[in-house]
């Protein structure tokens, strides 16, 4: 039996929420790597198919360590129920296939992550599903961009990489009043700086590889419903298509999400210093980061998040050969994709997370050719714009 964390504060719930009383005292959830689990009975095991009563089958359809884990991602996110998965991209995929049929439509964020909008356009295409991408920070392309047929509006809010804020409780209402669900990619915030249920969406995701985890040794996704309903549609589509997340990834990731906060706010107070930093350097055209107040929706950020993160994105005014030459040229921070974790991490999105857009859509979505992504991590604010300093110096 779970036990009731709701009344905790958010450190508290990071550490002790989804956690179970273990039978041998052991403090950490165990890792329960059994593929099958023995019925009592034939009559227990009829119940656990008929769903009469609560336990364990398969993993793929449930198993206690990612169930833990479920349940303290759920409880961060003030939702219903998770559901682990085996990447972010499964959680995407997931949300995709339980929510569009064919002839159906889905309204999404322009700059939304490259496979978030490749899976579409590539492959749920081929099913008679389509699409429209806009600049969801607009209200007015998003309402524009609904019709009929449209049964999901899906944004990223900060967005990857343009980071763009997207004002989820009036998405929320926009969709609702057409007849449509709202699903948030909260990756870039995690459950500690927003909470998109809390705000009117139906759904938020996430890839557990990120923040969640936080150590770049997992790859995994989750889903947090705001309702059982909806949770109970979306688990048999993860379990019929077979993307469960595997019990040890689950241990690791309550295992990281356990600092998650600590984690954040180290990374963050550096961000805002090199944020500032680079804004000032002449080598650098622009910058985004929600915590400048030169950032488009900053005050909208400030409203609806509790904090501005640690992910950059700037570009140089020398382009791409500037941006690859810093790129190849920093010390401490490594040329890797993915985010969210303890070390920085520098990245050139055009060629590398949505090389799969077209040019003119990636241009389309404020991906330039020059862009590059930063994620702030945890060494020293000195030690990290030292690297930079060192690295623009050279474009």
């Amino acid at each position: 039996m779970t036990k009731n964390h709701e009344k905790l504060g958010v450190f508290s719930r990071m550490v002790h929420a989804g956690a179970f009383d273990d039978p041998l005292g052991a403090v950490n959830v165990p890792i329960y790597q059994s593929s099958t689990f023995a019925f009592r009975s034939a009559d227990h095991g009829a119940a656990l198919f008929d769903g009469k009563e609560e336990g364990y089958i398969y993993t793929r359809i449930g198993n206690p360590t990612i169930r833990c884990f479920e349940n303290c991602v759920a409880s961060l996110e003030n939702g219903a129920r998770g559901i682990a998965t085996s990447s972010g991209l499964g959680a995407v995929t997931t949300v995709y296939l339980a929510l569009l049929g064919q002839g159906e439509h889905l309204v999404s964020t322009a700059s939304v992550y490259g496979p978030s909008r490749s899976v579409v356009e590539k492959h749920l295409s081929r099913f008679g599903v389509k699409a429209t991408f806009v600049d969801t920070s607009n209200l007015h392309e998003l309402e524009a961009a609904i019709t009929p047929n449209t049964r999901l509006v899906y944004v990223e809010s900060p967005s990857n990489p343009s980071m763009q804020v997207t004002d989820i409780a009036a998405a929320a209402r926009i969709a609702h009043d057409r007849g449509c669900l709202l699903a948030v990619d909260n990756t870039f915030a995690s459950p500690y700086l927003q909470r998109p249920l809390d705000l009117g969406a139906d759904i938020s995701l996430h890839s557990v590889t990120k923040f969640l985890n936080g150590h770049a040794d997992v790859v995994g996704g989750m889903i947090v419903t705001k309702d059982l309903e909806l949770h109970a549609k979306l688990r048999s589509v993860m379990v019929a298509f077979g993307c469960n997340m595997d019990p040890h990834q689950a241990y690791l990731a309550l295992r990281g999400v356990k600092t998650l906060g600590l984690r954040i706010d180290r990374a963050q107070q550096s961000a805002m210093t090199v944020a500032t930093w680079l804004e000032a350097h002449p080598k650098v055209e622009w910058v985004r980061y929600v915590g400048l107040p030169s950032h488009p929706q900053h005050q909208l950020a400030s409203k609806q998040m509790l904090g501005f993160g640690s992910m950059i994105s700037f570009e140089l005014r020398g382009g791409l050969n500037a941006g690859k030459k810093v790129m190849d040229s920093v010390q401490l921070a490594t040329l890797a994709v993915s985010l969210g974790g303890v070390e920085s991490l520098i990245e050139h999105p055009a060629s590398m997370t949505h090389a799969g857009m077209s040019r003119e859509n990636r241009l389309a979505a404020g991906i330039t050719d020059g862009l590059v992504r930063y994620s702030v991590g945890i060494e020293n604010v000195e030690d990290i714009i030292a690297d930079l300093n060192q690295a623009l110096d050279k474009a």
